[in-house]
C-alpha cells in the first residue's frame, strides 16, 4: 500500500486551567489559539468538552465550534468531542445542523461516549445510558443528519414523535471517538469515521481501524470513503529544557485536573499521571522540527490516517503555545512540499541527534 499523503492538520484544543490562569483565561486562550492555527496555515480546530473539571474549561463543545466559526474565516472547526451520552441527540442534531448552515463544509461533529462521571447524574441522562445507550443515541443522531426531511424514533432510552428537521441536516459525516473495538466495530456498521485519542499506539489504532473496516465492508460500505482522524501531542523543542517543561506542564495539568473527575463508578485504581506523559513524549511528536514533522509522517504511514489532530497547549503559558502553533505551522508546510519529492523515513525511530531529550 502506498503511504497516505498527510493532507490536514488541525489543532486539538483541551482548554485546560494551567497554573496562574482562570477558566475564563483559558476559554479566551482557545480562541487567540484557533485565530493562530488559521494564520499559520493550518487546516482547522476541534475542540474538547468537560464539566466540572479544570482539565478543560469548556463545557460545552459546539458552543465553542460556534464562537470559532464566527472568529476564524477558513479553517475547519470541529468538536473532539461531544459527549453524547449527556445529550438528547435531536438537539445535538440540530445544533450541528445549524452550524452546518451558518458555515458551511467547515464544521466536523465528532462525538463521544464520555465516562462514568457525575455529570450523567447532574444532566439526569444516568449511568445505563451511558453503559447501554449509546449505539442507539448515535443512530438516532445519524439518521437525524441524514438529510430526511422527518424522523420518528421509538427505543429504549428515545421516543421521538413524527417530527419535520429543521434545519435540514445531512452536511457531514458524524465522528465516533473510539477507545475500544466494540465502539469502533459500531461505527463500522454505520459507515461512520474514527476519532482516535492520544493514548494509545499506532499499533493499536490499527486494530482499531481494522476492526471498523471489517464491519464497513459487511454493512456495504466503502471504506476507503472515510476520513479517520487521529490526535497527538505535538511540540517543538529545541533543547532538553523544553521537552522537561513540557513534562511538568502536562503532569501538573493531569494530577490536579483529572483528579478532579467524580465517577459513579469509584475505582480504587490509581494512575500514574507522571508515568503515562513520559510514555506520550517518547511515542508523540516532542522535539525538534524535523523530528515532530518525521513522527507525525511515520504515524500517518504506519495507520494510513491521514487528518491528524495536534495538541499543542502542552506548555501552559499563552505565548509558548502560539509560538508552538506558528513553528508547527512552518514545519508541517515544509513537510508537505518535501514529502512530493522524497518517501517518508520509514525506520523506527530517528537518529539520536535529530531528537531533544532530557538528559
Amino acid at each position: 500500500m502506498e503511504p497516505p499523503t498527510v493532507t490536514a492538520h488541525d489543532l486539538f484544543l483541551l482548554g485546560g486551567v494551567f497554573p496562574e490562569t482562570t477558566p475564563a483565561q483559558s476559554l479566551r486562550h482557545v480562541v487567540a489559539y484557533a485565530q493562530a492555527a488559521e494564520s499559520a496555515g493550518m487546516d482547522g480546530a476541534w475542540v474538547a468538552e468537560h464539566h466540572f473539571i479544570e482539565y478543560g474549561a469548556n463545557p460545552s463543545a459546539t458552543l465553542m465550534a460556534s464562537h470559532l466559526l464566527a472568529a476564524t474565516e477558513r479553517i475547519q472547526i470541529g468538536t473532539a468531542v461531544a459527549v453524547l451520552s449527556n445529550r438528547h441527540p435531536v438537539a445535538l442534531g440540530e445544533e450541528a445542523a445549524t452550524l452546518d448552515a451558518l458555515a458551511p463544509g467547515r464544521f466536523r461533529l465528532g462525538v463521544g461516549r464520555g465516562g462514568p462521571w457525575v455529570d450523567l447524574d447532574v444532566f439526569g441522562a444516568g449511568l445505563d445510558r451511558f453503559e447501554r445507550g449509546f449505539e442507539e443515541g448515535l443512530r438516532l443522531l445519524k439518521r437525524w443528519l441524514s438529510g430526511d426531511e422527518e424522523v420518528a424514533h421509538t427505543g429504549e432510552f428515545f421516543d421521538v414523535l413524527p417530527v419535520r428537521v429543521m434545519p435540514p441536516g445531512g452536511g457531514g459525516p458524524v465522528w465516533v471517538a473510539a477507545t475500544g473495538e466494540g465502539t469502533a466495530r459500531l461505527a463500522g456498521r454505520l459507515g461512520l469515521p474514527l476519532l482516535l485519542g492520544m493514548h494509545a499506539s499506532d499499533e493499536d489504532h490499527v486494530k482499531l481501524l481494522d476492526a471498523w473496516r471489517r464491519e464497513a465492508e459487511d454493512s456495504g460500505f466503502d471504506p476507503e470513503a472515510a476520513e479517520h482522524v487521529s490526535t497527538h501531542l505535538a511540540q517543538i523543542a529545541d533543547a532538553p529544557d523544553g521537552v522537561e517543561r513540557l513534562r511538568e506542564s502536562l503532569t501538573e495539568l493531569l494530577e490536579r485536573g483529572v483528579g478532579q473527575y467524580v465517577s459513579l463508578k469509584p475505582s480504587k485504581a490509581k494512575r500514574d499521571h507522571g508515568a503515562y506523559v513520559d510514555w506520550m513524549i517518547e511515542r508523540h511528536a516532542v522535539g525538534t522540527a524535523g523530528h515532530v514533522a518525521e513522527q507525525l509522517a511515520r504515524s500517518a504511514e504506519r495507520t494510513g490516517v491521514s487528518r491528524q489532530l495536534l495538541m499543542v497547549e502542552g506548555m501552559g503559558d499563552a505565548h509558548a503555545v502560539r509560538e508552538n502553533i506558528g513553528r508547527l505551522g512552518e514545519a508541517l508546510s515544509r513537510s508537505r512540499t518535501a514529502s512530493t519529492a522524497a518517501p517518508v523515513r520509514s525506520e523506527a525511530a530517528p537518529a539520536a541527534a535529530d531528537r531533544a531529550r532530557p538528559a
